[in-house]
């Protein structure tokens, strides 16, 4: 047993026990500065409480159970809460083994971070630190406390200076069941999620210092009474830090377009953790060796959780477990054989190593395991999806934050989709400058909208009175078109008469008069049902009688219609029409209408002895294409889209003398539409004009397809 009354010792073990307590503070940083903001609250109580539970626990039987007497090697028996006024009492020992039971227990508290209940994870401090600890720990130290208490592991001559295995591996493995049993964090593993985000990495960091300063009470402590060895197991604990974190570093590069905080920072722990059982047999150069491969371990093991779908918050399971495991290993593969006091050579000390790594993982592992899921069957340890959505401070502590209520304003904000009123600016505060910002941001988006709305308000009134106007614009020209038919049809059918001589003879000069006045009166009425048709297709009436067409048919309809137009003027009418044309599904009116406007407009534009060609085609890409052709007087292509425009004369020189109402190109463009076909217009000064009307494919892809098959 050790036990010494010299009092340079007592203050060494002492002040390594108040390091050790130190790292209680640095999980709780490392913790909080991991997780999200809206669970740091409640990360922080588990880290306090867990203290408060294993110190407690171990003092009440603990203690006892790891280095009481022992019976058959497996667990202790005497020594219950253990009084100061005993004289026999190893108080300083005490205290250093009770802040060890509390580093083992706060370990798991990070990987279950922010979907563990509060009280479920009292339950399981509880359960580590007067159960499993103690018990792993009598097998493996129980002797510190005299042969007596000797467990069987130790009888083997199972080494781990300052709990690699011990201490480290049991929080590791206990961790690994938890997560197991809870399950990962709502959406962590979700399609693109990486990671779920860190609260302060700046905390966190200041955490691993705090942990790396307590590390020298954690290792330096353990030599208890042998100070002249301190020296070189604290050189080589920041040694391994060191070489941890560098490798982490480094892998990290490797792996990432840029290097990651926490594989630096677990890196260093790594190392820490690998250290810790062969400190006192290990030579500096080793140290190094070890802490780096525990640093690309650290990060190795995280990826590998990762792609088992395994939620470990905070990477416990990685530095804690593995680098626990790699550790204790260390002792026999870098160890000097000379300093293992066993007596074993270093094969049969790896041998023993690996016995204490299995024994800690099937009993820690194993029994944890089986422990929480009978306990999550009677009180379940996990949170509901709301609670962990709404996040543990508010839901387990009802605890808040400047930072928590001015995120929970925002996202009332989203979810509402109201930007009315501003979010409250606690003076002083953290977020002060961040809710002063958002404030202004909102009132820009608010004036913005109110801008917006009032815009939408006048484009609406304004889109009334268009469509009013419009409407009325299309009812005066119907009715003044319908009004202006029945008149000119007398006016067409007197005059002809007259020129026809039917009432008698009459001189010849009032016949021409007569002739002039019936070919007016038709050129009126066709205007008049151009207008009547272009207020139709406006207004949105013009119905569609569609039925297949015989395109051919009607080509030469047109062809014979047009034909003395053409002859008059003193031009060729020429119709090309390809054989076996499909038919086309259309109004026949309407696609009349379009041919005899764009011949019209071509005999119009082409001087004497021009051509004009009228052809239809069934192109490569199974549409239907019409096209009328001349050889007239052209146009400048910059005005075909002034030309398609309704009641337009272009200027000059081409529509001088051949008069229109302008809305012939405007009534083609308008029909070829209606048929959801396509209208292309080639032309240039001097070289003439080519219009060409493509039909869609859904048009003729049925008669086209019976074609393929007959020819197939």
């Amino acid at each position: 047993m050790w036990m010494t009354s010299d009092p340079v010792v007592h203050l060494w073990v002492l002040t390594a026990t108040a390091l050790v307590f130190a790292m209680q503070l640095g999980f709780c940083l490392l913790e909080v500065g991991f997780v999200r903001a809206k669970n740091s609250i409640n990360v922080a109580i588990k880290n306090v409480m867990d203290f408060c539970i294993a110190g407690f626990l171990f003092w009440l039987f603990g203690y006892a159970i790891m280095f009481g007497p022992s019976w058959l090697g497996l667990i202790g028996t005497g020594g219950f809460m253990p009084d100061h006024l005993d004289a026999a009492t190893p108080l300083v020992f005490i205290l250093f083994q009770i802040m060890f039971c509390g580093t083992a227990t706060t370990i798991v508290s990070g990987a279950v971070a922010e979907r563990m209940g509060y009280g479920s994870y009292i339950v399981v401090s509880a359960l580590l630190s007067a159960l499993i600890y103690p018990v792993f720990g009598h097998w493996a130290w129980g002797g510190m406390a005299g042969p007596q208490s000797q467990g069987w592991l130790s009888a083997l001559g199972f080494i781990d200076f300052a709990g690699s295995t011990v201490v480290h591996s049991v929080g590791g493995w206990l961790s690994l069941a938890a997560v197991l049993v809870i399950g990962p964090r709502t959406g962590r593993f979700d399609p693109g999620v990486r990671a779920l985000g860190s609260n302060n990495l700046t905390m966190a960091a200041s955490g691993v210092l705090v942990l790396w300063f307590g590390w020298l009470g954690f290792n330096g402590g353990s030599v208890l009474g042998d100070l002249d060895k301190a020296p070189g197991v604290l050189l080589n604990t920041v040694v391994a830090g060191c070489a941890g974190g560098l490798t982490g570093h480094f892998v990290s590069v490797l792996m990432e377009p840029k290097p990651r905080v926490e594989h630096f920072l677990n890196g260093i722990l790594g190392g820490l953790v690998g250290i810790t059982a062969c400190a006192l047999v290990v030579g500096t150069g080793s140290a190094a060796i070890i802490g780096a491969v525990a640093g690309i371990i650290v990060i190795a093991g995280g990826v590998l959780l990762d792609r088992l779908k395994i939620d470990d918050a905070v990477g416990a399971v990685p530095v804690h477990l593995f680098a626990g495991i790699w550790g204790t290993l260390c002792v026999a593969l870098f160890g000097d054989v000379a300093l293992f006091g066993t007596g074993l050579s270093r094969w049969q000390q790896l041998g023993v190593q690996l016995t204490g790594v299995a024994a800690c993982g099937v009993f820690t592992f194993g029994s944890g395991y089986i422990l929480l899921r009978v306990i999550n069957r009677i009180f379940p340890l996990r949170i509901d999806v709301e609670a962990e959505r709404l996040g543990l401070n508010v839901a387990e502590h009802g605890a808040t934050s400047p930072m928590l209520d001015l995120a929970a304003e925002m996202e009332r904000h989203r979810q509402e989709g109201k930007f009315d009123r501003p979010v409250h600016v606690e003076p002083q505060s953290d977020v002060e400058l961040i809710a002063a910002q958002y404030n202004r941001v909102i009132d820009r988006v608010t004036s913005e909208i109110q801008r917006h709305s009032l815009l939408l308000d006048e484009l609406g009134k304004a889109k009334v009175e268009a469509e009013n106007s419009n409407l009325a614009k299309s009812q005066f020209l119907a009715t003044m078109s319908h009004e202006l038919r029945t008149p000119l049809n007398a006016v067409i059918g007197f005059s002809q008469l007259i020129a026809d001589q039917a009432y008698g003879p009459i001189d010849e000069h009032y016949v021409e008069h007569a002739r002039d006045i019936h070919d007016g009166g038709k050129h009126l009425l066709a205007l008049v049902n151009d207008v009547l048709d272009f207020s139709r297709l406006e207004a949105g009436k013009f119905q569609l009688n569609e039925q297949p067409l015989d395109l051919a048919r009607i080509l030469r309809g047109v062809h014979r219609l047009m034909q003395p137009l053409a002859e008059s003027g003193s031009m060729g009418l020429i119709l090309d029409v390809s054989p076996d044309l499909p038919a086309l599904q259309a109004d026949e009116r309407a696609i009349r209408q379009i041919l005899i406007n764009l011949v019209g407009n071509a005999v119009k534009f082409t001087p004497a002895g021009g051509k004009v060609k009228l052809s239809a085609s069934f192109e490569p890409d199974r549409r239907l294409c019409l096209t009328v052709s001349d050889t007239g007087i052209g146009m400048d292509p910059a005005l075909v889209s002034k030309a398609l425009e309704p009641f337009t004369q272009l200027e000059g020189g081409l529509a001088k003398g051949h008069g229109g109402s302008g809305l012939g190109l405007s009534l083609v463009n308008a029909l070829v539409r209606l048929h959801d076909g396509t209208l292309v217009i080639q032309t240039a000064p001097g070289k003439g004009t080519s219009v060409h009307i493509r039909f869609p494919i859904a048009r003729t892809i049925e008669r086209a397809a019976e074609k393929d098959r007959r020819t197939g």
